[in-house]
């Protein structure tokens, strides 16, 4: 159920006119020059494999005809390569993509970028979840990334396996009866009983990792100090512990050795991204039908999903800024979707036929019902700079008592030790 490629150019453009970007949009499309300021000969868009669709990318050569979009796929460490390039001051692109990971380090030098709020992305925030936005944006109010996909989680569970356990299957069913960690805890507890050799969960460390994402807190607050040995931190921990003890976390698997064990029925459950269907599809075909989707327990959380930014050097903000929002207008983004897994930022994707469609490996379920509205309710979480770094003590720690079988409450205070000395190191307080 794909959109005519003709009818999602003409809404694109018709969208980001309505929405307040106004003559400066409809000139992208149009082919006028009168409102592209520096009036650049060609402009360079920096992007990874998979980071943007490629068919909308080709089309915005095509559609912006009064300067020369030169895209580039770039391979190896994506922010590596950006910041070495920012450094040497020469060929800096002009559009760059920023990964979800490398944004809070890119936010704490903001220099490096234009703020797309000079250039009236103010105007469209309506219309991109409100979480996302944020993210791309520093603590003063400057916006630096502007969004392109999102990772919202749910539960992929394995319908027929619930259902020969005796627990219920169907995913409306599923989130209502499994809706809290302690209700999807027992679950687990009776499927390994009706099969000891199935698991629920099949990642202590990302069980952990979800978990942190389902709060407003992280590591480090907004006035750099370091709140990893505090509750919000200590409560996952614990109930990762928890669901450890219980017998319920599948042993390590890792690449191949997951996909074999989820194709035998080991790995009944996982909870993860929007994008997570994609790997499913192309690890485990032959479980094609059988698995299903439900709200995660807890509540939604957010991994992965990246930004489109413009360097300061960038030669023609103006029509720069038309680019971007033309390629992750609402419409754009549900071909993204289509053709390259890109989960949208933009709610008003939800309700395309790219999204809306029933889905065969899910049973032909329409997951969009789970990730939609789970999109909307990831909560607002700050993560400062320093976040990724303090944070691998924990997630070292959680793999030891997962696999090594180490002591819970010595893995807490090394944890907590070894993040707060590197805490130290990164200017933390």
């Amino acid at each position: 159920m794909e959109l005519s490629r003709r009818g999602l150019i003409r809404a694109g453009l018709l969208s980001l006119a309505a929405a307040g970007v106004g003559s400066t949009a409809a000139c992208g499309g149009s082919g006028g020059s009168a409102a592209s300021g520096g009036g650049a000969a060609e402009l360079t868009l920096w992007y990874w494999g998979g980071g943007l669709s490629d068919k909308v990318v080709a089309d915005a050569v095509k559609q912006f005809t009064q300067t020369k979009i030169k895209p580039s796929v770039i391979g190896g460490d994506f922010k590596q390569k950006l910041i070495a390039t920012m450094n040497g001051r020469k060929f800096v692109p002009d559009i760059t993509g920023i990964k979800g990971e490398n944004i809070a380090s890119l936010l704490a030098e903001p220099d490096r970028f234009i703020d797309l709020n000079s250039l009236g992305a103010g105007k469209l925030a309506s219309q991109y979840v409100e979480w996302k936005w944020k993210q791309g944006s520093t603590t003063d109010g400057k916006l630096i990334g502007f969004p392109i996909d999102i990772g919202p989680t749910a539960l992929f569970y394995r319908h027929d396996i619930f259902e020969k356990a005796g627990l219920p299957a169907d995913p409306a069913e599923v989130g209502t009866s499994m809706s809290t960690w302690e209700a999807f805890f027992e679950a687990g507890v009776k499927l390994k009983k009706a099969n000891p050799e199935t698991f629920i969960i099949d990642s202590a460390e990302g069980l952990f990792d979800k978990m942190l994402g389902q709060g407003t807190k992280r590591f480090i607050d907004e006035s750099n100090k370091f709140i990893g040995d505090q509750d919000h931190i200590r409560q996952a921990w614990d109930m990762t512990v928890k669901a450890n003890e219980l017998g319920i976390v599948a042993p390590k698997y890792d690449g191949p050795d997951w996909n074999a064990a989820a194709a035998q029925g080991k790995v009944a459950g996982t909870v993860g991204a929007a994008w997570f269907a994609l790997d499913l599809k192309s690890g485990v075909e032959a479980t094609s039908g059988k698995w299903r989707v439900a709200p995660m327990p807890g509540g939604p959380a957010n991994i992965g999903g990246s930004f489109l930014a413009l360097t300061k050097e960038c030669r023609d903000p103006k029509l720069a800024f038309q680019i971007v929002t033309w390629l992750l207008s609402a419409e754009n983004q549900a071909r993204g979707f289509t053709d390259a897994a890109l989960f949208p930022s933009t709610p008003a994707s939800y309700d395309l036929p790219a999204l809306t469609g029933g889905d065969p490996f899910f049973g032909g379920q329409k997951t969009i019902e789970v990730f939609g509205p789970a999109a909307k309710k990831v909560p607002i979480q700050y993560e400062a700079p320093a976040d990724a770094a303090v944070a691998q003590p924990f997630k070292d720690e959680i793999v030891n008592i997962w696999t090594k079988g180490k002591d819970s409450a010595t893995a807490w205070t090394d944890a907590v030790s070894a993040a707060k000395q590197i805490a130290g190191r990164q200017g933390v307080s």
